[in-house]
């Protein structure tokens, strides 16, 4: 999408006074002397951290080679604004420097003031002979600077310090180079760019008030410059630099680095799809030996699809010849044909078959080919001789003089180019013949934005948008003179699809990010793996180099860099970008420019992106992290707060070994160092976290940035309860589960195994030991996100906001959070395992309840981006919807679901589902439950206000027994239920939707559906809570009453061999039940109400020895302060009968006869919000039974049939309403990552004879919503207002004569236009022409279709290129067309619209509040 610019970019070279000219140091501010350790701020907020202490000999290793420049004469006081806004944290100039400026002042005044305008003509004049007019913008305009050649020599270390200003002028080879108390180095730059400077080095240290620069924001760098970082790991003659290891650029306190290069747009999205091959139809490649004769093939002129393809033995048959012919004279004008002789093809070639390859292809060779002479052609039929490419190879000893290759260039109808060759030859002995037809190096990709800062040679990738991540692909850029703006050619052609478009309102278009930049620091690399760099993992170098940024810096910005092959697997903390326990790096920690990366490229990198360590307020944007090893963009420790990551892009996120949450399974089983001797990792549990995205805080914040492929995770959200790491105890509580979450606003995640979004678990803050084995840092599932006001339990909740989060084609789930309050909106769901799931924060009795709700948004089932059948993608299969083959998540047979519910509560809203349609091999439904779930629903889970379309053929399945279910007989799986509110999901006004099943929630008037294997019943429902004691391993067995045979079973949801239990069924309120056990009663039980409102109530009796006496009491337990109150005994009755009449009463029944104990469970106290128990606390029934008998606590057989009572519905069922809700559903149609755009949506579905006669009996257009049928023969035109979306015209025409006055004259400029047919009306054959003027590329070959779908535009008269998402399709013979969907940008400046102002954008207004952000 569009990136932002920071502001202006270059300033034409006039030497102006900067705006912020003065250097304004922090208060307290001391050069080189490092700022004290400051106490801890509150919870909420992340501490900045101690800066380390230098360790000993804290220089760089010396050499044998020492060179240190000495200081120079040159000792100008010119300031020069080169940070971002002009002012740093301190002057770029060390202590010492300033201390002689200012010893010096009186002396030096006499001199300046009688030979300044001197010196100053001089300079100016020496300047502008050299360089550029003077730009006090520029950092190599310096007057001050001093030229610096000083040549190759590895072995040389230089410092530059106090007095020294250096001008690097040439490409340099040294040992290493430190820049410290007011040194400075820059590079040289020119107005051409045509500088190529290259500094090669082991490191780079900028410490005490040195600086290093390369072009500025307001003077950016236009030449190339190049840092090459050197070094292996294995040389043991080379120590490490402390505090910074080896092969580092490094930033110690008091130290500047600015980089600024080039301004270029970092990434954008496709604008139309681009196809595997570049062709829509594929590429077509044959080649075979000794296929005599002439070999044929026809191509389709508008779509480049291989037509024929024959052998015509024209050596030996002089039917073949005739053939030929005949085929020739039988094909229409304009089609392609190309032919190969294969060994030889003259012997029978008639003359009347020459006569027509002459005439028909305008060949000159044909008539004069000799024995095995090697022939090719390609032509247009019709087209003369001017359309014929042929070329011809003379036959000598069996071989020829190379190839007779045949090339011409074509276009299809919709402006894609593509080539057809032919060739013949003989080689060895051997004749060969072949052809293609392809889109080789001349594949065009549009995109969303100006891509004109993009050249030819630098390097582009573009990313999956399958399942698989490895479907990212890498391309070079070729000069392109007929591309737009918006438009760029690749060398070679894609290997898959990469989807351009909207697809059924979900934006999938593919993220095309620029990888190239004119400043590029760099690791140089062995060419394979070596010594202790975890070689048994990867098979190529991973010892790169790294930047390291260290607190109390100077100045740091870093802007269109390219970072390649940084980041070293051996070592912890060695990454392309590291932020290491700075603090506060904005206004908070004394910046008056805040520090900030923008649009870098890091790729082919070793250890992760960017790394934020204990750094707390970093802007980092427009920045693209591809193919890196490890989490892409890192929180480290858990405290880093504030941090804004706005657009920017990661893919192809890979395994790395640094932290167990970086590993793959491989990877975590063998590395093994740091867990208890003879431990094995559950890799599942502990590794297989790596994310592009890693939140280790929630307080930060996330704004239109894509997560476009990860081993394991898009983005997760990990919470550390301390601090951890290098920061371990410092902050001892870091109360990340309770803190507020930032802004999370328009983000994308897809191509991700594992999850797009998930915000779940925590790590283990413990060494391994005896107690836990498990290595530190490994994923633990200690967490549950529930935040709260100031990250204080004991205020109000507030909910965090997932606002825009577009999540497609994540192999597992789409999102998967866990806690509360959380709130989904604006957001879509598409072509995910599961698109969404939600988990609570806990359950009773840790969790007190909470809220998650879904609204405003879309699921997607299957979509119409079917995939490619490679690039690592495991599944392919049939489709539900189309019956098309498609790539599929983690198997073909593995249930797809849209909305899963796990235990809740949880609120779906306004929400809309298409394309959910199970096949033979697997149920795929829009809601569905949690696999194999243990654990307890609540009833409290709501729907309402959903739209399901018509392509949504199962709305709810509640699982049967078989593959991936099981036995769909967990205690989670029995009792799932949700209410639908309003009716919209099951046609019942406020009715609860169960399994089929379960008899605890039913009666008589239920309604069964037996595809959901669901049932629909009306009542009132809650939850008990049963917890046992000191009876492990006991099945409950529950029988309501009125069904005392279809009795529910519940294992519990503890262990088998735990302490204690429990249970948690679903009960019909007002209601009798009987419970049960498979072996002696529990001693004590504990029975609370969950979700009962006030005055619920059932009756329940509870199976004991008949010689068992009772301890009944009850009481409210405040789960917050852990407390007890309203303890309350029971009292016995003498009859059920008079327990029944006084239910509002603590009093109890003992039925000897049957062994059932009998008492109320009703709730006193009202329930507020979503909290499980009543305001009061939790309403509990204790009971303590002595007994000294063991015999089974089954009382069934005595139960029944003496309680058994007759069916009844407490609530009767409401009357079925049939009809669609219009207005339910999300009321946005479209889901993009640029929400501040319009689109129009449209659809066209054209019917042929044959269509018609198979039963088909719809064709129409819509637009928004709204239809256009067509219901007789002809054609149906639908303008559309380009720049308002308002529909203009929508006329019927029965034939093409009718239409075509209509198509010249009567529609309106800046106009898009949509074309159905049904039947086969009259002229349209010749449509073809009449759609040049709409954007077509060519006139269309339309003969012989049967069905035809057109989106064009009428531009505004001014010329200008078609759009991209223009399309014609069109069937032929048995072909069926099918609806056809697009979504059409609107108000573009290449349509002729204008415009007031730019859109209002909410990502940039969120931009600036992230940057006023106060905590």
């Amino acid at each position: 999408m569009m990136q932002v610019s920071n502001g202006p970019g270059h300033i034409p070279p006039v030497f102006v006074p900067p705006p912020n000219g003065h250097t304004q140091r922090s208060p307290g501010y001391v050069p080189g002397r490092v700022v004290p350790v400051r106490s801890p701020p509150p919870p909420t907020k992340a501490p900045p951290p101690p800066p380390h202490k230098p360790g000993p000999g804290g220089g760089p290793p010396v050499p044998p080679h020492h060179h240190q420049l000495r200081p120079g004469n040159n000792t100008s006081t010119t300031t020069f604004n080169l940070s971002e806004g002009g002012q740093g944290r301190d002057s770029s100039m060390g202590a010492a420097a300033g201390l002689t400026q200012q010893s010096n002042k009186n002396a030096l005044i006499f001199t300046a003031v009688s030979t300044g305008a001197l010196l100053l003509c001089l300079t100016l004049a020496i300047t502008l002979g050299s360089r550029d007019v003077l730009d006090e913008n520029c950092p190599d305009h310096n007057p001050s600077l001093s030229s610096w050649s000083p040549g190759h020599d590895r072995s040389k270390v230089v410092v530059v310090q106090h007095g020294q200003k250096l001008l690097l002028e040439a490409s340099t080879t040294l040992y290493s180079l430190t820049i410290k108390s007011g040194g400075m180095v820059v590079f040289a730059d020119n107005a051409a760019g045509t500088l190529n400077i290259t500094l090669r080095l082991r490191h780079i240290l900028i410490q005490d008030g040195g600086s290093l620069h390369i072009g500025a924001p307001k003077c950016r760098y236009r030449s190339l410059a190049t840092v090459t970082l050197v070094g292996r790991s294995d040389e043991r003659d080379v120590k490490d630099v402390p505090q910074f290891g080896r092969k580092f650029l490094g930033v110690a306190s008091g130290g500047t680095l600015e980089l600024h290069g080039a301004e270029r747009l970092s990434w954008t999205q496709l604008t139309r799809t681009v196809p595997a091959s570049g062709l829509e139809v594929g590429a077509y490649s044959f080649q075979r030996n000794f296929s005599r004769g002439i070999n044929l093939r026809v191509v389709d002129q508008d779509t480049a699809a291989v037509l024929y393809a024959e052998r015509f033995d024209t050596h030996d048959s002089d039917d073949d010849s005739r053939r030929l012919s005949q085929l020739l004279r039988g094909l229409p004008r304009g089609r392609i044909v190309t032919l190969a002789i294969g060994d030889s093809a003259v012997k029978s070639l008639l003359e009347e078959t020459k006569a027509t390859v002459t005439e028909l292809l305008g060949s000159s060779y044909v008539n004069s080919l000799k024995y095995r002479q090697a022939w090719a052609l390609v032509s247009v039929v019709g087209g003369g001789n001017a359309s014929c490419t042929e070329d011809v190879r003379e036959h000598e000893n069996h071989d020829t003089s190379g190839k007779a290759l045949a090339r011409r260039d074509f276009i299809t109808v919709d402006g894609v180019r593509f080539s057809v060759t032919a060739y013949s030859e003989w080689r060895n002995g051997y004749p060969q013949t072949g052809f293609q037809v392809d889109a080789v190096d001349q594949v065009v990709l549009n995109l969303h934005d100006d891509v004109s800062s993009w050249r030819p040679g630098d390097r582009v990738v573009v990313a999956s948008t399958d399942y698989s991540m490895h479907q990212a692909e890498e391309f070079t850029l070729l000069p392109c003179p007929h591309c737009t703006r918006k438009q760029v050619r690749i060398q070679g052609r894609p290997q898959f699809t990469h989807v351009g478009e909207i697809v059924d309102g979900a934006d999938m278009r593919a993220e095309v990010a620029l990888l190239s930049r004119n400043i590029l620091v760099h690791g140089e690399m062995e060419n394979s793996c070596y010594g202790n760099n975890w070689c048994q993992f990867f098979n190529h170098d991973t010892f790169g180099g790294h930047i390291k940024i260290q607190g109390n810096f100077s100045s740091v910005h870093l802007s269109h860099v390219e970072l390649k092959h940084l980041g070293q697997q051996r070592d912890q903390g060695a990454y392309p970008l590291h932020f290491h326990r700075c603090g506060d790096v904005d206004q908070r920690g004394g910046y008056s420019s805040p520090t900030s990366v923008s649009a870098l490229s890091i790729h082919h990198s070793f250890s992760r992106c960017v790394t934020v360590h204990a750094t707390n307020g970093l802007l980092i944007r427009d920045t693209v992290g591809y193919d890196v090893l490890g989490h892409c963009f890192f929180l480290e420790d858990g405290i880093e707060q504030r941090n804004t990551f706005f657009h920017n892009l990661g893919l192809l996120t890979r395994p790395g070994t640094i932290l167990p949450t970086d590993r793959n399974d491989t990877m975590c089983l063998n590395i093994l160092d740091k867990v208890q001797k003879n431990y094995v990792p559950t890799p599942a549990t502990e590794c297989k976290a790596v994310s592009t995205f890693w939140i280790a805080n929630p307080n930060n914040n996330l704004i239109s940035n894509a997560a476009a492929g990860s081993q394991d995770a898009g983005i997760w959200y990990i919470f550390h309860s301390m601090s951890t790491g290098d920061s371990h105890g410092l902050v001892p509580e870091t109360r990340a589960e309770l803190t507020p979450l930032g802004i999370f606003y328009n983000n994308r995640v897809h191509s991700n195994f594992k999850a797009g979004l998930f915000i779940d678990k925590g790590v283990k803050t413990t060494n391994a030991s005896k107690a836990d084995p498990r290595e530190y840092l490994c994923l633990d599932n200690n967490a549950r996100f529930r935040p709260h006001e100031n990250a204080d339990p004991n205020k109000p909740r507030v909910a965090a906001l997932i606002d825009t989060l577009i999540s497609y084609k994540n192999n597992d789930l789409g999102a998967w959070i866990r806690g509360g309050d959380i709130i989904i909106q604006n957001s879509c769901f598409a072509d995910n395992g599961v698109g969404l799931s939600f988990a609570s924060d806990g359950s009773y009795p840790k969790d007190e309840g909470s809220s998650q709700e879904v609204s405003q948004s879309l699921f997607v089932g299957e979509s119409r981006n079917r995939g490619t059948n490679a690039g690592q993608n495991k599944y392919w299969g049939i489709g539900g919807v189309d019956g098309k083959n498609r790539t599929l998540p983690r198997n073909k047979t593995f249930p797809i679901r849209g909305f899963q519910i796990y235990d809740g509560p949880m609120r779906l809203t306004e929400s809309t589902f298409r394309s959910f349609s199970p096949t033979a091999e697997r149920f795929t439904s829009a809601v569905g439950f949690n696999l194999k779930n243990t654990w307890q629903l609540t009833p409290r889970n709501n729907l309402s206000s959903l739209s399901f379309s018509s392509s949504v053929k199962l709305p709810v399945f509640f699982g049967k027994p078989g593959q991936w279910f099981e036995e769909n007989d967990l205690d989670g799986d029995k009792n799932s239920i949700f209410h639908d509110l309003d009716g919209t999901v099951g046609g019942y006004h406020d009715t609860y939707v169960g399994r089929v099943d379960n008899f605890l929630i039913q009666h008589p008037g239920c309604v069964n559906i037996s595809q959901w294997n669901g049932v629909i019943c009306s009542g009132w429902y809650s939850q008990v809570y049963v917890k046992t004691q000191g009876a492990s391993g006991l099945a409950l067995s529950i029988c309501r009453d009125e069904y005392p045979d279809k009795p529910m079973v519940l294992r519990g949801i503890n262990s088998q061999g735990a302490s204690s239990q429990q249970y948690q069924p679903i009960l019909m309120m007002a209601k009798s039940y009987t419970m049960h056990w498979d072996g002696p009663a529990p001693r004590e039980i504990v029975l609370s109400l969950v979700n009962f409102d006030k005055d619920n109530w059932a009756l329940v009796g509870l199976c004991y020895p008949t010689d068992t006496s009772f301890q009944i009491m009850s009481d409210i337990n405040d789960r917050q302060n852990n407390t007890f109150t309203d303890m309350e005994d029971y009292g016995p009755v003498s009859s059920l009968e008079d327990l029944q009449k006084r239910q509002l009463d603590r009093k109890f029944f003992f039925d000897r006869s049957t062994g059932l104990l009998w008492l109320y469970l009703r709730a006193r106290h009202s329930r507020e919000g979503h909290s499980y128990c009543s305001s009061r606390g939790c309403e509990r029934v204790k009971i303590t039974a002595n007994t000294s008998s063991r015999q089974k606590g089954d009382c069934m057989a005595k139960a029944y049939p003496k309680h058994r009572q007759t069916p009844s519905a407490v609530l009767p069922m409401p009357a079925h309403n049939p009809k669609l809700c219009e207005q339910c559903g999300a009321s946005k149609l479209v889901f993009s990552s640029d929400p501040w755009n319009s689109y129009l949506q449209t659809e066209i579905k054209s019917l042929s004879r044959k269509d018609e006669q198979s039963g088909d009996s719809l064709a129409y257009i819509t637009v928004n919503g709204k239809r256009f049928p067509l219901t007789q023969p002809g054609f149906r035109l639908v303008t559309v207002d380009a720049c308002s979306g308002q529909v203009t015209k929508s006329p019927l025409f029965p034939t093409l004569d009718k239409m075509a006055p209509f198509l010249k004259t009567g529609i309106a400029a800046r106009s898009i236009v949509l074309i159905g047919t049904r039947g086969q009306p009259g002229g349209m054959a010749d449509l073809g022409q009449h759609l040049l003027p709409l954007g077509a590329a060519k006139v269309a070959d339309l003969q012989k279709k049967v069905s035809v779908a057109f989106f064009g535009l009428k531009g505004s008269g001014g010329g200008g290129f078609p759009p991209p998402w223009l399309t014609l399709v069109s069937a032929q013979g048995e072909e069926v067309l099918g609806l056809q969907q697009r979504y059409l940008p609107l108000s573009l400046e290449e349509y002729g619209c204008t415009s007031a102002g730019p859109p209002k954008r909410r990502d940039l207004d969120l931009l600036k509040k992230a940057l006023n952000q106060k905590s």
